[in-house]
């Protein structure tokens, strides 16, 4: 029985720019496929904001045929409205991939860092050196796009547990 690889797409929700990554995991081995930003203007209504980011990742995902997603969970900082508007950004990045028929896996900052740099505060530059090790072949150009491959990196090293996890609470509604 031989194992297909499994192409996943990365999200790194922004507001300004929200990055994306997409590899393929063929066991141990990772490939890049593509990477970049969608990116909006401040001077947008917020409302147009979210849809250019719908529509961005839209194309991605008909372009690229991801298999299954993974999206950085946002953070609380000071700014509570910042925050929240962080949030709708994340909001259509789970949104898009969902529609799609994709698992969508979330992760917390600190464990994609732990999982591509070995420690859960690593530094940007630690990130993008990380992702030339692991990733030879990709050159981000924005730290979005390099953040959105590092969680994708993150979801190929954890998604045995977290499809086993979905399994179980698939039974366990009766699916």
């Amino acid at each position: 029985m031989s194992r297909q690889p499994i192409r996943i797409l990365g999200i790194d929700p922004g507001l300004r720019r929200t990055g994306w990554g997409l590899i393929e995991s063929d066991g141990n081995r990772l490939i890049h496929v593509a990477c970049g930003s969608v990116e909006t203007s401040e001077r947008l209504p917020l409302s147009e904001r979210l849809v250019l980011i719908h529509d961005g990742l839209t194309a991605v995902i008909a372009q690229y045929t991801p298999q299954e997603a993974a999206v950085e969970n946002t953070f609380v900082n000071v700014n509570g409205a910042a925050t929240l508007k962080l949030g709708q950004a994340r909001g259509i990045a789970m949104l898009v991939p969902a529609r799609a028929g994709l698992s969508v896996a979330e992760y917390a900052p600190n464990q994609v860092k732990k999982t591509v740099v070995g420690a859960g505060h690593g530094e940007k530059a630690q990130i993008r050196m990380m992702i030339g090790v692991l990733l030879p072949k990709a050159d981000p150009q924005s730290e979005d796009a390099a953040d959105a491959l590092a969680i994708a990196i993150c979801h190929a090293h954890h998604r045995g547990s977290v499809v086993m996890k979905v399994k179980v609470q698939l039974k366990a509604v009766g699916r």
